[in-house]
């Protein structure tokens, strides 16, 4: 561990108490509690945060709908979060929520200070606002001119007075910041689309709101009683709130954060917004923000219309809390989306969990009772199995370094490589053959290096199965502590003399899955918002690729061809698109529908050449079939159709 951090803050995002917990914010969760446990054994003073965010329009309208306060709906869900992290035993040292007292005035400090350095100012937005996701968009984000490109729903044209923050202020700062630390933002990959946005330029950003009323104040000296502030300003700030900014600060000695874990889809929030507040506030800012990706059930999107969204409580009862901790951290590298299939935890509990070490905890207690009477000494460990412990030791020193890299997963993967090396032993050495030929001594010290193997990976997994491991340390007669990883791990020491107690099976085979499979409701039955959300969630996941990288003959597989433009009119009520006969050779021609009305006027196309999508899809735009897609280049100039050099014959193909 890196000693130059005697203070470790781990914060979780806050949870949105618009629904109950699902699988996604329970992965968030084990990941955080992982670290804080992880941090605790190796003798940091550890913070870990997690908790609810109650405020916004959002919640004021589901209140309404059912007929109660914002302040009782937020009570209920955020009470329904709170238990379940607690019955998951989740080692959080404080659940935040922004509707706390506490919380509130640190905001509404937050907010002065910023205002008083001159970084917020008073102006008029008009923007389409997403009730849902709290977000302003511009037009030309929209999906379809009317919907939100990241949940699918309908915008509103929503006109109000605002209170801005200069955030276009500090876009070389954060440039600034992105460069020097090169791990700010994990994985990497999504740190280059978060410094390509930033680059692009950022705009003011409006952080209060008069449209309703439920959320934290302004300051009274600002003297404006009818603005709230906008529910991500107000959120964000909880991470500082909750260590006592502008209250008694008892707890901000743990600022910076180590590590701020969030879901992708609130990544630029947190990677952009929050680092320009800090530095408003002339605050350091975290060492990592890690942003992870979704969760599929059996290879499809889980939403409510097709009923195969994944309760992590069920889910837990029905398989073990800790071998559902373990299947959530070793199946998927942290920043890809993962898969969740019974199917795929039962292969996790029966092959890694029941025969890699459950079974190899079996075989001590076996080893160690028919030819020891249960008691195990190292004192010839080195002298017959150094070249299995320096194996096992050149391993372990490495693993600390994916911790906080966030490769939780390759973590995993060399603790279960030590685990091979002492199954593999117990068969090149025979103990029992040992036993017959008289060689006590070398059988002896065989079991022994399979306890202290057991030992140190015990330690290391006490993170992600605390309650397991605890009974794998009780059965060799260990603590789980600090000292006695220092001993084992930082010290590569071994075991004084100990007793073996036998413990129950503690992963035992499952054959068949113990939930309901997922219900293979027609999708197309799904609410259209839900078909928009599914379209925009299928089209990040191609855009996410790593790099964007594709090969040559992914490249082929799409069709360019040169269009002759043969007729160019305007769509009535369409601010963008434009309705197009183009002639690609086919012998008819083909409608186009483009959204370049802004940049072209209809006639000067007529008779013009463009590069053309051939294979795409067509696809409705306004009732109105669409059969292809010109390419076209924008910049902060404008937009600008790709056209070739010289005219050429309609339909000739772009390679």
């Amino acid at each position: 561990m890196d000693k130059s951090y005697k203070n470790v803050y781990i914060t979780t995002p806050i949870y949105y108490v618009n629904d109950v917990a699902h699988i996604g914010h329970a992965y968030t969760t084990i990941i955080a509690d992982m670290l804080a446990r992880y941090s605790r054994l190796t003798g940091l003073d550890t913070y870990f945060l997690t908790g609810t965010d109650e405020h916004g329009q959002k919640i004021e309208q589901s209140a309404k709908q059912r007929g109660r306060t914002p302040q009782e709906y937020a009570d209920e869900i955020s009470g329904k979060f709170r238990t379940l992290w607690d019955d998951f035993d989740i080692s959080y040292d404080k659940f935040i929520r922004t509707t706390d007292a506490e919380h509130k005035i640190g905001v509404q400090k937050a907010f002065e200070t910023m205002y008083n350095k001159g970084d917020i100012y008073k102006g008029d937005y008009e923007g389409f606002y997403c009730v849902s996701c709290e977000t302003f968009f511009t037009e030309k984000q929209l999906v379809d001119e009317q919907f939100c490109p990241d949940c699918g729903k309908p915008t509103n044209i929503v006109k109000e007075e605002s209170f801005f923050f200069k955030l276009s202020k500090y876009e070389d700062k954060l440039i600034k910041w992105y460069e020097e630390n090169e791990d700010c933002i994990l994985p990497r990959s999504k740190k280059n689309e978060i410094v390509n946005f930033v680059k692009g330029g950022l705009k003011d950003l409006s952080i209060s709101r008069t449209s309703f009323d439920w959320g934290v104040k302004l300051p009274e000296s600002i003297n404006e009683p009818k603005h709230v502030m906008y529910v991500w300003l107000d959120a964000l700030l909880n991470y500082i709130t909750a260590l006592g900014y502008g209250n008694k600060e008892e707890n901000m000695n743990y600022w910076p954060a180590k590590v701020q874990l969030v879901g992708k889809d609130i990544l630029r929030f947190h990677a952009i917004y929050w680092p320009a507040f800090l530095m408003s506030l002339d605050l350091p800012l975290p060492t990592h923000i890690a942003a992870h990706g979704w969760w599929t059930r059996d290879g499809e999107k889980m939403s409510k219309s097709k009923g195969n969204v994944v309760n992590p409580k069920e889910v837990a009862d029905a398989y073990g809390l800790d071998a559902f901790r373990y299947f959530m951290l070793r199946e998927v590298p942290f920043g890809q989306d993962g898969d969740f299939s019974q199917k795929a935890l039962m292969d996790r509990i029966n092959s890694d969990l029941g025969n890699d070490l459950g079974n190899l905890l079996n075989r001590i207690s076996g080893m160690s009772g028919k030819y020891f009477d249960f008691k195990v000494n190292s004192v010839d460990v080195e002298k017959f199995h150094k070249k299995e412990l320096d194996e096992v030791n050149e391993i372990l020193e490495n693993v600390e370094s994916y911790i906080f890299n966030m490769q939780l997963n390759r973590y995993l993967e060399d603790i279960w490589k030590v685990l091979t090396i002492a199954n593999k032993a117990i068969g090149d050495y025979e103990p029992w053959a040992k036993m017959k030929e008289g060689k006590t001594e070398e059988a002896m010290a065989l079991v022994a290096l399979i306890t202290n193997i057991m030992a140190k990976v015990a330690l290391l997994l006490d993170s992600v199965m605390p309650e397991k491991i605890s009974k794998i340390a009780d059965s060799l007669g260990i603590e789980i502590n600090t000292d006695t990883y220092n001993k084992l791990i930082v010290n590569k020491e071994l075991l004084d003399e100990t007793t073996i107690t036998k413990v129950e099976q503690l992963f035992p085979r499952i054959e068949e899955v113990l939930l309901e499979q997922a219900s293979t409701a027609d999708v197309s039955k799904a609410e259209p918002e839900e078909k928009a959300k599914a379209k925009i969630d299928q089209k990040k996941e191609n855009d996410e690729e790593s790099d964007n990288l594709i090969t040559i003959d992914q490249f082929f597989e799409t069709t360019l061809k040169v269009g002759t433009i043969i007729e160019a009119e305007e769509v009535p009520k369409s601010k963008k698109l434009l309705k197009l006969q183009v002639d690609l050779g086919e012998g008819k021609n083909r409608q186009i529908l483009a959204g370049i009305k802004e940049f072209y006027d209809a006639k000067d196309l007529v008779g013009t050449q463009a590069c053309v999508v051939a294979n795409l899809k067509p696809a409705k735009l306004m009732g109105m079939l669409s059969e292809g897609m010109l390419m076209a280049a924008r910049d902060e100039n404008g937009l600008s159709l790709i056209r070739p050099e010289t005219p050429k014959k309609s339909g000739t193909k772009i390679s």
